[in-house]
């Protein structure tokens, strides 16, 4: 409920304060004495734009700040004060300021937030009803949210937006998967090849240092062999031979160690190099026993070497073990295009399931909507004849979705038709309704709607355009009847609806100096009277205009 509003340096506003009825309050005043005003600063707290040029004093800020009192069990209040991190006090305080050069801040509970997070907020405090907003009644969704209201399965539409989040959630999931295969399909045969290619080599038996010495070993077989066997005969052929003349030393040297102990020594390295001679003799004749010319090894080894050289070169890289590891990467890659198939078939059995869930769903709550629309039909039809239109009927028809289809209020095409008067064929609102005939219709629906869920504050703004008379006197009492449960805040030039009021503020305008202002201020019971004979009767009111104004007011 809105029990404050305090503005200051706004348009034509200098200082104002008024405190709210949580009833009926009636907001009255002369054309162009400053109303819309009014609804203008109300709009700046509820998250409207606005610029320096709403300031009256363009060297002051302008500050409007709203006091909104609420009840605790408001779920949506807590969860957005929960959402955003902001105190959640006994009041809620949300203050607009605009700074002369055009900057606008605004606060919730002292808290700054954005004015993103000031219209969320705002929409669950205060509804604010004008003659533009019968738009609405052409739009889907809010004809749906008027029969939702009469179905009372609140739980049961949560339950449904919920499995529908999650349903759409798994419709986008498998998009991807699906363009993440397309695009894996595309790149896997590319995959395949490469990863048989090093696969086919054989790379994990090859030592790429043993084959590089075979090949150079037996492409130079016959050259190894001549010089070994030249080695070999330097080493025990012929009269100056290595090993013989090795020998010769070592008998010589034996016998004149008998002379000279330090021969001795030498003696003993002399025979550790006839043994280590030997010992190369047996070495040579290994390796060359060992070492054959072989053409058909020498092109085995060129071949395996071909193969490995040609992939280090086509992939980039400097060894065997690399290679190796981009056999292993395109074998994960590989693995993984397949277990894209095998999510992709998971999540499309998901998708089933959930739609099948969400199919039950959705028909239970066609099911309510239809049962519950010709008590819609009768409701509304009675407070039509209440508000001046005795043969206006509303009927609303429902078209379901094609078989399998479904959106996020469930499965039906739901469409308001209107007929104002007998004889006249149903058709869509906009098409047969005037403006007075549609800011009645808004009034009933709005009034259907409010005993039947928490609704914030709503504020009629001139909705009473286009009637008078009986009908103005109806209109009031449809009013009078909604402030029972909620909060009205109604801008009115009639007298039959503004006598209806348990607060009434009139608007007027004042000149002081060369500068003029509006004020508003909260009527006493004679002033009531004298504000209600001059709707009636004009700016001097006569007698019997202020009896009827007496009169109107006992009602």
């Amino acid at each position: 409920m809105l029990q404050r509003i305090i503005v200051q340096n706004y348009a034509l506003i200098d200082s104002l304060e008024l405190d709210f009825n949580k009833g009926l309050n009636i907001i009255t005043g002369e054309t162009g004495a400053g109303k819309s005003i009014l609804m203008g600063a109300l709009s700046l707290i509820l998250g409207q734009r606005a610029d320096s040029s709403a300031l009256l004093d363009k060297n002051r800020k302008c500050i409007v700040e709203g006091e909104f009192s609420f009840s605790k069990k408001e779920s949506a209040i807590n969860d957005f004060f929960s959402s955003h991190e902001l105190d959640l006090d006994q009041l809620i305080i949300i203050r607009r300021e605009i700074s002369p050069e055009g900057k606008s801040r605004a606060f919730i509970n002292d808290t700054p937030v954005n004015l993103q997070q000031l219209k969320e907020l705002g929409s669950m405090l205060v509804d604010i009803h004008s003659q533009h907003e019968t738009l609405l009644l052409n739009q889907s969704n809010f004809q749906l949210s008027v029969l939702d209201a009469f179905c009372d399965h609140k739980e049961l539409l949560l339950k449904y937006k919920e499995e529908y989040s999650a349903f759409r959630k798994l419709e986008k999931e498998l998009q991807e998967l699906k363009a993440e295969e397309s695009r894996s399909k595309a790149d896997q045969d590319y995959f395949e090849f490469q990863f048989k290619e090093l696969q086919e080599a054989s790379l994990e038996t090859y030592d790429l240092v043993k084959l590089e010495d075979e090949f150079k070993t037996l492409t130079h077989a016959g050259e190894i062999q001549i010089g070994l066997e030249q080695l070999l005969t330097m080493m025990n052929s012929g009269d100056g031979n290595v090993l013989s003349q090795v020998s010769s030393m070592f008998s010589q040297i034996q016998h004149l160690a008998r002379y000279n102990n330090r021969l001795v020594g030498l003696s003993e390295r002399i025979k550790g190099v006839q043994i280590e001679l030997r010992d190369l003799e047996s070495e040579l004749e290994s390796v060359g026993n060992e070492i054959q010319a072989d053409p058909r090894r020498l092109e085995i080894v060129n071949e395996q070497l071909n193969v490995i050289n040609k992939l280090q070169q086509k992939h980039r890289v400097n060894s065997i073990e690399e290679l190796l590891i981009l056999k292993d990467d395109f074998e994960q890659k590989l693995q993984g295009i397949q277990s894209l198939d095998e999510n992709i078939i998971l999540c499309e059995r998901k998708l089933n399931d959930k739609k099948k869930s969400l199919t039950v769903l959705a028909e239970k709550i066609s099911a309510n909507r239809n049962k519950t629309i010709p008590s819609v039909e009768s409701t509304i039809k009675k407070l039509l004849s209440d508000v001046g239109m005795p043969n206006a009927i509303l009927k609303i028809e429902n078209t379901p979705f094609p078989e399998g289809d479904l959106g996020p209020q469930g499965c039906d095409n739901i469409r308001f038709l209107f007929s104002a008067n007998k004889g006249i064929a149903y058709a869509e609102i906009s098409k047969v309704a005037s403006g007075g005939e549609l800011s009645r219709l808004m009034l009933c629906l709005k009034s259907a709607v409010a005993r039947l869920i928490e609704l914030p504050s709503i504020v009629f703004d001139e909705i009473d355009t286009g009637v008078s008379g009986e009908t103005a006197f109806k209109i009031g009492k449809v009013m009078q009847e909604m402030s029972k449960k909620h909060q009205l805040v109604a801008i009115t030039h009639l007298p039959q609806i503004a006598s209806r009021g348990e607060a009434h503020f009139f608007v007027y305008k004042n000149v002081t100096g060369k500068k003029t202002f509006t004020h508003v201020r909260q009527l006493n019971a004679d002033e009531r009277v004298v504000e209600i004979a001059r709707m009636l009767s004009g700016d001097k009111p006569t007698a019997v205009a202020m009896e009827n104004a007496k009169e109107l007011l006992k009602v």
